[in-house]
């Protein structure tokens, strides 16, 4: 996770500390003490069916989702481990009929519990709800403008109920923030979320780059060119620069897609040398939190995955282990290697000046699209004139 707004005007935000070091782990290194944000997939069920779903949602139920209390016992062994952060995600979390008593429990743990959902079943009771639990943030899909995001829920009238939802938290005094998934038939419409984020008064919107995993894996060519990905990065940045200046600063992050931190720090070079330095301090320090160290994946099952996105690499089972034992076990060699990717990547990765940096980028990527965990990441849009020592 990149903090574009972060980057360019060095403001305090909330989650400084995970990215740029805490009082526990200031500057932190990868390795297996890391204690990672953990996304925890709840449920299977969901009441859409997106284009771009990573987990392949849509079933009405499952026979092996971890009951109430056995995921009380995972939220436990979470905040035994030293966990900081728990991210209810699906399906949709919300068809989740414990889900209230899960995310208070988890605060009550001390986690800090954030939830990612598509909105349209927020109405002004659920967030009201919401809000006893003290929830900490509602992360809310919008992919484009009404017709557009409509066509990638495959469900009508979903963009007007994900933003009564929207509403309906702000109105209950929830953190609430925008998700938009970048792909060639929306990257166009970037003006309408920045639009969105003022008229709303939202204050944070997250750019994820696809990932071809899941349903993501059927719409892989319509991921971004390296041509388009940089223009939609200038877009971001002007963006994000424009709304500062109108005096209504918002939090604008971009996810999984490392280069983005780099990309930054090129553009500052040019355009706002003075600033390039503490860019580029503030990326070294975000560098360890990656899959398989700064974020990790519980299944509805109990699976423990690297990230959400790399389904198919389980690493074991909360219901025989706890999540702790499994994060710094030696019973995953593949969880090793991806500690020490530096060593393991391909081509271009292997020769690029700021593999430090970006570690490799995402190797989910690289795998569903070469075959080869250790293959470049296909997304990676900087030239090759940029990379080369």
């Amino acid at each position: 996770m990149i903090g574009i707004s972060k980057l360019l005007f060095d403001k305090v935000e909330p989650s400084d500390g995970l990215r740029y070091g805490s009082r526990e782990h200031p500057g932190a290194t990868p390795s297996a003490s890391y204690r990672p944000v953990v996304v925890y997939n709840c449920t299977p069920r969901c009441n859409l069916r997106c284009v771009h779903c990573y987990a392949n949602t849509g079933c009405e139920d499952a026979s092996d989702v971890l009951g109430t209390d056995a995921a009380r016992r995972m939220i436990d062994s979470l905040a035994e481990f030293g966990c900081p952060v728990i991210l209810f995600s699906g399906g949709e979390p919300l068809l989740r009929p414990d889900i209230f008593e899960l995310i208070a429990h988890a605060a009550a743990r001390g986690l800090r519990v954030t939830l990612s959902t598509n909105g349209t079943t927020i109405t002004r009771d659920i967030a009201r709800e919401l809000m006893k639990t003290e929830l900490g943030y509602v992360g809310v899909s919008i992919d484009g403008a009404e017709t557009t995001h409509d066509e990638f829920r495959r469900t009508a009238g979903s963009w007007q109920k994900a933003v009564a939802g929207i509403e309906n938290c702000r109105a209950e005094g929830l953190r609430t923030g925008l998700r938009f998934t970048l792909t060639r038939r929306n990257f166009g419409e970037l003006g309408e979320l920045f639009r969105l984020l003022e008229e709303l008064d939202i204050p944070r919107i997250c750019f994820y780059h696809l990932v071809y995993t899941g349903l993501g894996a059927e719409i892989m060519d319509e991921d971004l060119s390296a041509e388009e990905t940089r223009r939609t990065m200038d877009t971001i940045i002007e963006s994000t620069i424009a709304i500062h200046e109108r005096g209504v600063p918002r939090e604008v992050l971009t996810v999984d897609n490392h280069a983005d931190g780099i990309y930054v720090w090129l553009w500052a070079k040019k355009h706002r040398p003075d600033g390039a330095d503490r860019i580029l301090r503030l990326i070294r320090a975000n560098r360890a939190k990656s899959t398989g160290e700064g974020i990790a994946c519980v299944s509805w099952n109990g699976d423990v995955f690297p990230d959400q996105f790399w389904r198919n690499k389980v690493l074991g089972n909360v219901r025989e282990r706890s999540f702790g034992e499994i994060w710094t076990g030696s019973g995953s060699g593949f969880l090793a290697d991806l500690r020490r990717r530096e060593e393991l990547v391909k081509g271009r990765c292997s020769r690029c000046r700021y593999l430090d940096l970006c570690r490799g980028g995402f190797r989910s990527r690289a795998e569903a699209r070469f075959g080869d965990v250790w293959a470049e990441d296909p997304a990676c849009y900087l030239t090759d004139e940029e990379i080369v020592p």
